[in-house]
């Protein structure tokens, strides 16, 4: 479940709430009552591992794929070995 943060419009209290999304936002700040707005706020996004990049991507030092034969002998529209 996300982690949503919000404001008091009244006091500036600053709290965060765990809610579904289907769940309504909050309206009521717990410490003096008054009305509350969602905030945005960062996110705690990482990318961890070598992943995609980090398997030949970047490196240049993988060697590229071999066009597949043309059945046709280049003789096909939009056929890379036709020009």
């Amino acid at each position: 479940m996300p982690l949503y943060e919000y404001q008091c419009k009244s006091c500036n209290h600053n709290f965060e709430l765990r809610q579904k999304f289907s769940d309504e936002p909050a309206s009521v700040c717990p410490a003096c009552g008054g009305e509350v707005e969602k905030l945005i706020s960062q996110s705690g996004f990482a990318l961890k591992g070598a992943g995609w990049y980090g398997d030949g991507y970047g490196s240049g030092s993988g060697s590229k794929a071999a066009a597949p034969a043309c059945p046709t002998g280049g003789k096909c529209a939009g056929c890379p070995s036709a020009s």
